[in-house]
């Protein structure tokens, strides 16, 4: 299997590949999008993507990648621990540090620790926190990256400090994407996203109750603009059970009729923690 993530080596997502499937044969990506394209494009078999953080929350390219695409599924889920890490070109002081180079995620999932120790310092984006390192390394200025153990070891650099996350609870749910989701195991979870052509009183309400009749329970709920009209939004939902179970199956049916537009984007064996 050709497995997609977002690159280079010593990425939180490389970690994720290598825990889903091992023997695969992997394949890094510039970017989220970029994983998430290539396997609607077909180039790969399967992509492993982050799609929620239990600090930062929602990483909004899947979300949006979902929304809008026809050709793509979550497979499979699991979750890792974050340690993030401050990095240091060799010889490097911190004191002089003016620059510090990080994937958006990861500085906002260090946000406290950056306000006490570097408060006056320029923080810029990555396209990964593997990537910041060799940003950091080829910076004009004195700088360091927000990024894992494993990728200060394979770029040679220095690590300063680690678990400097605001939460050492900080986990990243990871989603595998594929042509298809995956079949009843008896333990699922499906992810789904509807919107309405029109508002009025109590349509959201109404619409969950589709859910609460049927006993079936809701695991997370949030809201992104449609980018179609100020003030209209597109709802997700995950939901236990699987979309090809009975009760699950009537419920969707039913939801479809109460919606402008009903997509799910897939059924898959609920979360393997692999924080324990």
């Amino acid at each position: 299997m050709r497995l997609g993530y977002l690159g280079p080596e010593g990425t939180f997502s490389e970690q994720a590949a290598i825990l889903y499937a091992p023997e695969a044969d992997f394949v890094p990506y510039p970017s989220i999008r970029g994983v998430a394209e290539a396997v609607g494009a077909r180039e790969i078999d399967q992509g492993v993507v982050p799609i929620e953080n239990s600090l930062h929350g929602s990483v909004i390219d899947v979300l949006d990648f979902l929304i809008r695409t026809d050709r793509t599924r979550i497979k499979y889920e699991l979750a890792i621990p974050i340690e993030q890490c401050l990095i240091l070109a060799p010889g490097a002081g911190r004191r002089a540090v003016e620059v510090i180079y990080s994937h958006p995620q990861a500085l906002g999932q260090c946000q406290n620790f950056l306000a006490g120790e570097f408060p006056d310092v320029e923080l810029v984006a990555s396209l990964s926190t593997a990537g910041s390192v060799t940003d950091m390394l080829e910076s004009d200025r004195p700088a360091a990256a927000i990024a894992p153990f494993r990728a200060a070891e394979i770029h040679g650099a220095e690590v300063a400090e680690r678990g400097i996350q605001d939460n050492r609870s900080n986990v990243t749910r990871f989603v595998a994407l594929a042509p298809e989701d995956s079949s009843p195991t008896g333990h699922d979870k499906t992810s789904l996203a509807f919107w309405y052509a029109s508002d009025a009183p109590g349509t959201l309400y109404e619409t969950l109750g589709i859910f609460s009749t049927r006993g079936i329970n809701l695991t997370k709920i949030e809201s992104r603009p449609t980018g179609e009209s100020l003030g209209e939004y597109v709802f997700l939902v995950d939901i236990e059970g699987h979309r090809l179970d009975a009760i699950v199956a009537g419920a969707l049916e039913e939801l479809s009729k109460q919606t402008s537009e009903l997509k799910i984007f897939g059924s898959y064996p609920m979360l393997r923690d692999e924080t324990a």
